[in-house]
């Protein structure tokens, strides 16, 4: 028998057929819609006078446009209103679930699937948004679509795509005190590229990899994107099925049985021939900031800037030669489907507990579903971050990429949890500098870049 690897088997067990110019007719096992892709597709069904085909495998949430604050009583700009309005309307019509404004399941999309055991292992995962490879760190073939391709899955529950390569990632060793998943993939897109993954489906591997808990690995597969790979996937082991036992829609009883059994079986032959490979030792990796307009452009915090793209340079304010630690910040933004879970907000208390912030310093603090604001609340959470000075807000994308009135101002320097630093990503001028949450936390409460390992130490002493 032929040695495949873990991407491989999973796209033979979803392969429907194979056309004559060699691609692949994909089953699709679940389809997450929200409001921004979804109306131009829920139209062309439509015109065409086509049924959604199977909506009992959809399941739509309200993340992109929606506020985070007031969202009892919201106020939101015509465009937004009118994405959330349609959206209700469709899914009413259609049969689709959705978990609007308020809802005890509302969220953000990559967030509400996991934590409500939607995404289980050996699935195919599909939604009108790019990081959709979130999903992936179940051991799952996910990706983001485009507008016709959401229509496409709406019609017919399948999808028409060319088999991508394989490049499997393994990050050897344990990461030190204070690096976390964050600095993990911000490393490794910084040494590879945004273009490296090009072409390729990515799977992670290694003891730091596998080290991980579900939600890191989640911010890792959210990630590979951001290197050009069409996804990203862990291999599902016992951290993967205590993460989902119990949850409200994974299985139970037999079938809980019966699934585990099935999904220990997901993962690479141990002699499958991967068409690239790329090895790391996490033993190298520190806390990572960005300084440049795409994720790439990552430095140990400590770091240096490069001289590589004066434009990014000139964008940013910066100089090369020079170095980001202590440099002055103004906003910070914790949240989005990279960092908006519990984990993160744990990591982000844990650090400021006890302390103040910076008062010359904007911060949003946005968990990522109502399940992880209400956690939040009971964990104790809230409260050590309202006794620091800071306010938890209500769910939703925010300042990731600004759809709604989370705006970082023209020309001020923002460090932020999400997955993206493009000019204007975060509202026009805005400057963004990508970090984990536990280097949030540490400029939070000093206002400047600063090292968290350094807090650690002094927390623990």
């Amino acid at each position: 028998m032929t040695s495949k690897t873990l991407f491989d088997t999973l796209w033979d067990q979803h392969e429907v057929s194979v056309l004559d110019d060699g691609s692949s007719v994909l089953y699709i096992d679940r389809h997450f819609l929200h409001e921004v892709t979804s109306p131009q597709a829920f139209a062309g069904l439509q015109k065409r006078g086509i049924p959604f085909f199977r909506p009992d495998q959809a399941i739509a949430t309200m993340d992109h446009n929606i506020p985070t604050i007031g969202q009892a009583d919201p106020l939101m700009g015509p465009e937004s209103t009118l994405q959330v309005t349609r959206l209700k309307e469709n899914c009413e019509k259609h049969g689709i679930t959705l978990y609007g404004m308020n809802h005890a399941r509302n969220g953000i999309v990559h967030v509400i699937g996991p934590e409500l055991g939607l995404t289980q292992p050996g699935m195919t995962i599909v939604c009108g948004d790019s990081h959709t490879s979130t999903h992936g760190a179940f051991g799952t073939i996910a990706f983001g679509i485009g507008t016709s391709e959401v229509e496409m899955v709406m019609a017919s529950q399948c999808l028409l795509q060319r088999r991508p390569k394989t490049l499997r990632i393994t990050v050897n060793g344990q990461l030190s005190t204070g690096v976390t998943s964050k600095d993990l993939i911000l490393y490794i897109i910084s040494r590879l590229g945004t273009g490296a993954g090009t072409g390729f489906f990515v799977e992670f591997d290694g003891e730091a990899i596998r080290s991980l808990s579900v939600e890191g690995r989640m911010t890792v597969c959210n990630m590979a994107i951001e290197m050009g790979a069409r996804g990203g996937l862990i291999a599902p082991d016992e951290t993967t099925f205590n993460y989902l036992a119990g949850k409200e829609f994974s299985p139970a009883g037999e079938q809980w049985v019966e699934a585990v059994t099935h999904w220990k079986s997901l993962k690479s032959d141990e002699n499958a021939t991967f068409d690239r490979e790329e090895m790391f030792d996490a033993s190298d990796i520190t806390p990572m900031i960005t300084w440049g307009t795409n994720p790439g452009a990552g430095i140990p915090i400590n770091g240096v800037i490069p001289g590589t793209n004066q434009k990014a340079l000139d964008y940013m304010g910066l100089k090369s030669g020079e170095r980001l630690l202590d440099k002055k910040i103004d906003y910070v933004f914790v949240g989005s489907c990279t960092n908006g879970r519990i984990e993160d907000l744990r990591e982000f208390a844990a650090l400021v507990k006890g302390r103040k912030k910076a008062t010359d310093v904007t911060v949003w603090i946005v968990p990522g579903s109502k399940q992880v604001e209400q956690q939040a609340r009971a964990e104790g959470i809230e409260k050590i971050l309202t006794d620091a000075g800071f306010e938890l807000r209500q769910p939703g994308c925010s300042a990731c990429l600004a759809m709604n009135d989370d705006k970082i101002p023209a020309g001020k320097y923002c460090i932020s949890t999400s997955n993206r630093n493009f000019e204007g990503r975060q509202g026009p001028g805005a400057r963004t500098l990508l970090a984990s949450p536990l280097t949030a936390a540490a400029a939070a409460v000093t206002g400047r870049i600063t090292d968290p390992r350094k807090m650690i130490v002094k927390c623990d002493t």
